[in-house]
């Protein structure tokens, strides 16, 4: 199969992606838009004339998000709901709430690199807030995305995924000592795992799934990790951060081609070793054997 390539040069912007793109009539959720690539994400997909629901934990910064969308912008169909990955009623609340197609679902919010946290269910928090949520948001949005016909969903993933595959075995470090990083890798491995799933199983229903992964961006992600304290070299601005996930959200050649890992706006190779640089993504984390044990494994904890 031919790998997919674009035509943009080093670190576009996520506006220079969406050149001449319309999405009027379009209607798309951004999860963690209060801040960072999330909100510039809404913000390109605002101004292209799609109606845009910022889904975030801090429904206050997100009304401060979406009135500097607005100024900046001049978009109006501007929505703020509540978010909270973690729990479950949240997730619950927030799809019964939704009525109507859904156009694009673009899973952005996370966590990094946390303190040892679990959920009321014993989940470890940062698998459960980055991969649980997420999958528990698209199930229940599923007919939402399905009534679009051409719907699109967005997984936001890290080149951290190098650093560990998800451990099958003790997806919540109950066995093992809890390491926030492998914590925070494994997580990501499970969100390109779900796009790999998502596009096998939904394709059939007109839904196109990709996994992104943002360059270096100095935003509250790290804030565990010291802050934006990374080398000047590799660090992008947030508009540049949020191009790889504009271009999944709106790029033509994308409407159909799915299960992919978006790397700087281009198909990554798959490795086998880790990279220093964090390029290409993991052959455990596009193994569609891996894809498959993940769903069921989630849906089984999801029904526990």
């Amino acid at each position: 199969m031919t790998r997919f390539t674009t035509t943009f040069g080093a670190d576009p912007t996520a506006m220079e992606v969406a050149e001449g793109c319309d999405l009027s009539g379009k209607r798309v959720i951004v999860t963690g838009a209060s801040s960072g690539i999330g909100q510039e994400t809404a913000r390109v997909l605002a101004s292209k004339g799609a109606e845009v629901t910022l889904a975030v934990r801090d429904t206050e910064a997100g009304r401060r998000a979406a009135a500097q969308i607005a100024e900046s912008t001049g978009a109006r169909s501007l929505h703020v709901a509540s978010l909270d990955l973690a729990d479950r009623r949240s997730t619950a609340a927030f799809a019964e709430a939704w009525t109507g197609p859904l156009h694009v679902l673009v899973a952005n919010a996370g966590i990094m690199a946390t303190p040892e946290t679990r959920t009321a269910e014993g989940w470890e928090l940062q698998f459960a807030v980055n991969h649980l949520g997420h999958f528990a948001l698209a199930l229940a949005l599923h007919r939402a995305l399905a009534a679009a016909q051409g719907a699109r969903i967005v997984s936001v993933t890290s080149g951290a995924h190098q650093w560990c595959p998800v451990v099958f075995d003790d997806i919540h470090c109950v066995f093992r000592k809890y390491d926030t990083h492998q914590g925070y890798a494994q997580s990501k491995t499970a969100n390109i795992l779900f796009a790999v799933e998502a596009q096998a199983r939904w394709a059939g229903d007109g839904i196109t799934t990709n996994a992104v992964r943002p360059p270096a961006v100095a935003t509250g992600l790290q804030r565990h990790i010291g802050g934006g304290n990374m080398p000047a070299h590799i660090i992008k601005t947030i508009p540049q951060g949020a191009a790889s996930t504009v271009l999944a959200a709106t790029a033509p050649e994308l409407a159909t081609l799915g299960g992919i890992y978006l790397d700087g706006c281009n198909e990554g190779v798959v490795v086998h070793k880790a990279d220093p640089d964090r390029r290409g993504v993991a052959f455990y984390a596009v193994d569609r054997a891996n894809a498959h044990r993940l769903w069921d494994e989630s849906l089984r904890m999801l029904a526990a």
